[in-house]
């Protein structure tokens, strides 16, 4: 019995044209669809390219030159020199003046030691060439010997101490009390869209006349806050200019900006809240769950996702303060709510130094973008660690 041979498609003739088949080609619908779609992604798009990509990668050109906004110099470039300047830090010590007789240490009418000034080695000293315009950041005082933080740049270190201060608290707070507020504003009660309006009015004002308003309020003369504690206490309270205090300044520009924006949280807090089932709560209640316990294990992991955007978004307009400041204390008294956008729109605008005001705006940027990435690595989802 012969086994069959396999069988063998027939050979295509030479003459007979063998094509691969095609897609589908578009419909005239879908290509009128895309076009669309892109007509509707354009203006986005060249504001984005106009508004932040261009400027961005021109600050990034401009740092390495020394660009004036207007100057009849041509434009040089200056290589890092500006990021030197800008990052340059070192600690410099110093003895207490001795009597150049007995040798003793000299003390002023106070009891206080007498130390030289710092100027005296940051100005063009052949002895302490390292030290040379260096500006003096904070001193630090043990015994006859004091030791000065130097800094290329001792306004924008300000700047980042007070902006890191603004964020510690304010992330924190801001956060928790829209929480507190949107598990509040939550409740099925009679009237409760009332108290979900008042809480977010301020969000729909314009900080410019937030700003000025709290200005009114804190004001060291008749201010409404000095009046209200000097009724309270019978005329005994001393008034401050909290706005006008080095130590007040800051802590009064916090409660403001935490007043204003508290709303908008609440809001993103009571959408996620309304996102969780009400079946896990009543399952949660016949288990016996008290209501911390229900928070706990129900409602804070339900929030988790609002939580992240929560704390990238108060950490951005954290980092972003500006116009507090600049309407109500212009980064004094003695810098002490100066912020980093405050200095970088002061340096090139109102000293039309666009190059270090460039590299104030790129270095801040990097910065910015590192501690965000940090947050999300942070706050991801624990199946995804």
């Amino acid at each position: 019995m012969t086994t069959p041979r396999p069988h063998r498609p027939a050979a295509v003739p030479a003459h007979v044209d063998v094509k691969t088949p095609r897609r589908p080609s578009r419909s005239p619908a879908r290509s009128q669809e895309a076009r669309a779609g892109v007509g509707m992604m354009l203006p986005a798009i060249l504001l984005l390219l106009g508004f932040l990509i261009i400027p961005f990668i021109m600050a990034f050109g401009f740092a390495f030159t020394n660009q004036r906004l207007i100057s009849p110099n041509p434009t040089e470039f200056v290589g890092t020199r500006n990021f030197e300047r800008l990052l340059e830090m070192r600690i410099l010590t110093i003895e207490a003046e001795t009597d150049p007789d007995t040798g003793e240490y000299i003390l002023d009418d106070e009891g206080n030691y007498v130390f030289p000034r710092a100027r005296t080695f940051t100005r063009d000293n052949p002895e302490y060439p390292q030290y040379n315009g260096l500006q003096e950041v904070y001193s630090f005082q043990s015994g006859p010997t004091q030791r000065l933080w130097m800094a290329g740049d001792s306004v924008f270190i300000r700047s980042i101490i007070n902006i890191l201060y603004f964020a510690v608290i304010v992330i924190p707070l801001q956060a928790g009390l829209a929480l507190a507020l949107a598990v509040m504003v939550n409740q099925k009660l009679r009237g409760i869209n009332i108290f979900r309006a008042i809480y977010f009015i301020p969000v729909v004002v314009s900080m410019v006349i937030v700003a000025i308003l709290w200005r009114f309020i804190y004001d060291g003369n008749n201010g409404l806050l000095n009046n209200l504690l000097g009724a309270a206490t019978f005329g005994r309270y001393e008034p401050i200019d909290w706005i006008g205090n080095e130590y007040t300044a800051m802590p009064a520009i916090i409660i403001m900006s935490v007043w204003q924006a508290v709303g908008f949280h609440m809001v993103i807090w009571l959408a996620g809240l309304q996102t969780i089932p009400t079946s896990l709560y009543e399952a949660a209640e016949v288990a016996g769950a008290t209501k911390w316990q229900q928070f706990r294990f129900v409602t804070w992991p339900g929030l988790h996702n609002t939580f992240v955007f929560v704390l990238i978004t108060i950490t951005m307009a954290a980092f972003g303060l500006f116009v507090q400041v600049d309407i109500m204390t212009r980064g004094g008294p003695l810098d002490s709510t100066t912020t980093v956008i405050h200095q970088m729109v002061q340096r090139g605008f109102a000293k039309q130094d666009i190059a270090y005001g460039s590299t104030i705006s790129v270095f801040f940027f990097l910065v910015v973008l590192s501690i965000a990435l940090v947050q999300r690595y942070l706050t991801r989802e624990d199946d995804a660690r």
